[in-house]
């Protein structure tokens, strides 16, 4: 049964994309959803130019969106920009948009909101899905515990939700899903799917193997986030969408069921949340 991976960003493959990409039909990888965030608004575009150029081996799709980490850039050309590209049949979703706390130098806590709100209102006009990413200052550095201070990027990124995407019910994915069970069961009551990524693999991540273990059958799929994020046996090389079979494989055992179960199920998922994918 193939596999979809469903975020990796194929723009980040500039030698050896074509490699890549047969690795990855030769692996059982059918679908790819290529995250279209670039290097800022600028560049955006380029994994829709990817899907267009696909010669169908696997099957490519793209999002567009302005990462939080570029939320000072969401400017009224971006999102005009953004807006533009969401018309695209291509594009199936919005993002990846969100909050992120993680990093000192990340914009601050009310620039982001502004960015993350504006970019949903695009996405509800476009009647798409949008692919969260979240992450909280819990474990970051010295300087952005104290930049941040008591923020929950999980917090307020659920209050935005609630307040601006739920009653759209067009729902989306938690992209790389590291939360804990509390914050999986408020995604999937806010209509999420919980995506899973190669560090589920990892030997520290029992927190999220906790909530992968317990999300309901129909809200789960898998992911590379790829070029990031390898899992093992690859943990700490470049990551690529062939290796989401390691993912799928560590998800399965976790569930009690066989791996060509566990693509079935998240095949079936994600052409439920982008039926025009099947």
């Amino acid at each position: 049964m193939p596999l979809i991976d469903s975020h990796a960003h194929l723009d980040f493959y500039t030698e050896d994309r074509q490699e890549v990409l047969r690795r990855a039909f030769a692996a059982g990888i059918d679908t790819i959803l290529a995250i279209g965030i670039g290097e800022g608004p600028d560049t955006m575009h380029q994994a829709l130019e990817i899907a267009h150029a696909g010669t169908g081996q696997p099957q490519i799709y793209a999002s567009v969106g302005i990462h939080p980490q570029e939320a000072a850039r969401a400017d009224s050309e971006a999102l005009a920009k953004l807006a533009k590209l969401a018309a695209d049949p291509k594009c199936i979703a919005i993002g990846e948009i969100g909050l992120d706390y993680y990093h000192v130098e990340n914009p601050e806590p009310p620039i982001q909101k502004q960015a993350f709100i504006a970019q949903m209102e695009i996405a509800a006009a476009a009647k798409k899905p949008i692919l969260i990413h979240c992450r909280t200052s819990e474990l970051a550095t010295a300087e952005a515990k104290q930049k941040y201070g008591a923020a929950d990027a999980w917090e307020d990124l659920l209050a935005l939700i609630a307040e601006h995407w739920t009653p759209h019910k067009l729902g989306g994915i938690m992209h790389c899903f590291s939360g804990a069970v509390e914050q999986a069961q408020r995604s999937l009551d806010a209509g999420f799917y919980l995506s899973f990524a190669g560090n589920l693999t990892y030997p520290k991540a029992q927190t999220i193997r906790d909530a992968a273990a317990a999300a309901p059958s129909d809200r789960i799929l898998v992911e590379t986030d790829a070029p990031f994020l390898a899992p093992i046996p690859q943990r700490g090389q470049r990551n690529e969408p062939a290796l989401v079979v390691h993912t799928a494989e560590t998800l399965a055992s976790l569930r009690g069921i066989s791996s060509q179960e566990l693509a079935a199920i998240t095949t079936e998922n994600f052409h439920r949340l982008f039926p025009t994918t099947a």
